[in-house]
């Protein structure tokens, strides 16, 4: 009988997602649990609420665990348990025990953390400094740093002076910081060269160039005299910061102490004199560094170019250039690059171009940026034959001319008249698949305009819509430019044609009613208002705000007055001019409530108000003591301050005194503008007049509102009296 056979044995499952955890790998974790997976639901044992508090024991004692539970929803405010723990794991095992008292106590120094710190034996300099590295509470840091002081038989240590100065300025309180050579040398301990280097480099990195003075006065104070390198340090920091005066002062401490140059001494003094454009000196002190050192290399000699360049001191540049020249530098491709496009800038263009030819000689690797440069120059200069010639050396070069070339040299045919030769180079740009912009077409643009070809300019409209650019805004930009070249009536002949295409926004109306109320034009700028009324476009608060300007320039103060309605309406606020102009108008015609009213409303909406208005509230101020004197007090400081008394300014003064004073004290002060001759004898009249009826119906004002009051208005109305209105 055969003996039984073993059964076979069944495979073993892979563990992978779908049976249970697979497999951790560097791009896949391990998974546990899961849809299909054996997940396992574990219910932590609820901690004891009774359990007693043991007594502190530091053997006992795990610093990879926080005490302080900051997940729960009554933990204090503070750093979170993951950026705690990775702090603490870098420290020392009582530096953490510290950290934890404090964070325990919600980082405030009291009676708690002193009986944390006092369980411990003492507080060695080292552990001193390894607690205030990372701590950035300053006043934390302070009190502990004292606290440390006071231990028995303990002094500071350098280290820990360190490291409460880096403590105070992470938190910036660098002027606290610049007081710890006093506190050291009072505990005893004199500074030595390495604090006061540590306040220096603090300040400078700042860019504080004044504390570093401080830092250097307080240093000399001490006996301690800096090395070379602190030296460089402090004038860098000075010169950096525009104190080149200081910084010389230092050079000559630096020479009375029997110090040598470097090179690097050298150059900080160097830049700082060419900064503040003075090349004599700087010259002298480059004749030094070549007498007692070295003279300066290529790379310094380009420094200095690239610092003077951006100053605009191109005649202090072409100096160097000639140093350069003297000491045999060759000039690398750096410094060719920086004097070109300098001196094409500001259209020296023929030095720029013998430097250009000059470097071309040497076989230096010409940049784009220089043949764009040059090019630009030649086209300000109206020499387009050279700008043509550098473009087709560019192109042989093997380089492809960019937008801003092409921008250049369309704008500078179009000013040459040759509008054909624009219009093929802008096809060029398109067929090199460039992408021209609005600065490409601007230029046709007005050639066509100032032309009157309006079918090629509506031709270049279509053009552009196909490249995708926004017309409606680009032709605000262009209105905009066509004003300020040409003037608004071609601007508006241009608009006229243009509108029949439906090439119209409230943006286009609005640059153009601007600027024919600027040309006294009030009537054509109130036609375009009508038009956009008669049209779908709706008037915006700036349209209303010109429309006022005009409407009180002609008289129409009552229309004017209606635009402001409209603007309210619209819940938006005038313009400045517009306030003023419609208060003055308003004033001209004696509506001194109104204008009054607009006056607050102005200063209670706009930011920057007219100084007349501020000044008109302190006048009607003035006005309730019934004091003439006090109110021209005020009219006295108007014209000291530059701004001489208007039409609101009197009307100021009528309603403050019609309200709070009497009439007589109004005529005093008018007679007071008569004498200094501010006032000419029919204008006192008018106010006079204005005076007298304002009076008039603030009292008629008053009678009514006793009426009312009293309830006597429906008697007097029976008896057939006449109330005034």
């Amino acid at each position: 009988m055969p003996p039984p056979q073993a059964p076979t044995p069944t495979k073993a499952n892979k563990y992978y997602f779908f049976y249970g955890h697979r497999n951790p790998s560097q791009n896949r974790p391990t998974v546990r649990g899961g849809l299909f997976s054996n997940r396992q639901t574990l219910n932590p044992s609820k901690p004891n609420k009774n359990t007693e508090s043991l007594p502190f024991d530091i053997h006992k004692w795990d610093p990879h665990f926080l005490r302080n539970n900051n997940n729960s929803p009554h933990s204090s405010s503070g750093p979170s348990p993951e950026a705690s723990f990775s702090v603490s794991r870098r420290l020392s095992p009582i530096a953490r025990l510290i950290l934890d008292a404090f964070r325990k106590n919600q980082n405030r120094w009291g009676p708690p953390v002193i009986a944390e710190l006092n369980k411990l034996r003492r507080v060695p300099q080292n552990l001193v400094a390894e607690v205030l590295k990372v701590q950035i509470d300053p006043t934390l840091a302070s009190k502990f740093f004292h606290w440390a002081g006071k231990q028995k038989g303990y002094n500071h240590n350098f280290a820990s002076y360190n490291a409460f100065a880096y403590c105070l300025n992470r938190s910036n309180r660098f002027r606290a910081a610049d007081q710890l050579p006093e506190l050291m040398d009072s505990q005893g301990k004199v500074p030595s060269e390495k604090q006061f280097e540590i306040l220096i480099r603090m300040h400078s990195d700042a860019n504080r160039g004044l504390r570093v003075y401080h830092v250097y006065e307080k240093m000399k104070k001490f006996g301690v005299k800096p090395r070379v390198f602190l030296y460089n340090r402090v004038m860098d920091a000075l010169v950096k910061t525009g104190h080149l005066n200081l910084a010389l002062s230092v050079y000559d401490d630096f020479s009375e102490d029997g110090l040598v140059e470097e090179t690097v001494t050298f150059m900080i003094l160097i830049k700082g004199l060419c900064k503040a454009g003075r090349i004599d000196e700087m010259l002298e002190t480059l004749g030094r560094m070549r007498t007692k050192l070295c003279k300066p290399d290529v790379f310094a000699y380009t420094a200095l170019v690239k610092m003077l360049v951006p100053e605009g001191n191109l005649d202090g540049c072409l100096r160097v250039w000639e140093e350069m020249k003297r000491d045999r530098v060759e000039p690398d491709v750096m410094a060719y690059a920086t004097i070109i496009i300098g001196l094409s800038k500001v259209g020296r263009v023929e030095e720029g171009y013998e430097l250009f030819k000059e470097m071309k000689k040497k076989g230096h690797l010409i940049d784009r940026a220089i043949y764009g440069s040059l090019i630009d120059s030649f086209v300000t200069v109206k020499k387009l034959g050279s700008a043509f010639d550098l473009l087709k050396d560019l192109v042989n070069s093997g380089y492809r001319a960019d937008v801003e070339i092409y921008n250049s040299l369309i704008e500078g045919l179009c000013n040459a008249n040759k509008v054909e030769k624009a219009y093929k180079l802008f096809q060029v740009t398109i067929q090199e698949g460039l992408e021209p912009d609005f600065l490409s077409v601007k230029p046709l643009l007005v050639s066509y305009a100032e032309a009157k070809e309006m079918e090629e300019f509506c031709k270049l409209l279509k053009q552009m819509q196909k490249l995708g650019f926004p017309v409606i805004d680009d032709l605000s930009q262009f209105f905009s430019h066509l004003v300020e070249k040409k003037g608004a009536i071609l601007a508006l002949e241009v608009f006229t044609h243009l509108k029949e295409k439906g090439y119209v926004s409230v943006k286009i109306y609005n640059i153009l009613m601007d600027s024919l109320h600027k040309i006294g034009e009030m009537k054509k700028a109130l036609l375009l208002l009508d038009e956009m009324n008669d049209s779908n476009l709706k008037p915006d608060s700036f349209t209303y705000s010109t429309a006022i300007l005009c409407h009180v320039d002609l008289g129409e103060i009552q229309e004017a007055c209606v635009c402001h309605n409209k603007i309210i309406e619209m819940s938006c606020v005038p313009s400045v001019a517009a306030y003023s102009c419609l208060a003055k108008g308003l004033c001209k015609i004696g509506e001194i409530d109104p204008a009054m009213m607009l006056v607050r409303d102005c200063l209670g909406n706009v930011t920057s108000g007219p100084m007349e208005f501020k000044h008109s509230l302190t006048i009607i101020h003035a006005c309730k003591s019934n004091d003439a004197a006090k109110v021209i007090d005020v009219l006295n400081e108007m014209i000291q301050q530059g701004c001489p008394p208007g039409n609101v300014a009197y009307s100021a003064v009528i309603s403050g005194m019609s309200k709070y004073g009497t009439i007589e004290e109004a005529r005093k002060v008018f007679s007071n503008l008569r004498e200094r001759k501010l006032l000419t004898e029919a204008e006192t009249i008018v106010y006079d007049e204005f005076l007298i009826d304002h009076m008039k119906k603030k009292t008629a004002d008053l009678v009514l509102a006793g009426l009312k009051f009293f309830d006597l208005e429906s008697k007097l109305k029976s008896k057939g009296c006449m109330l005034p209105s």
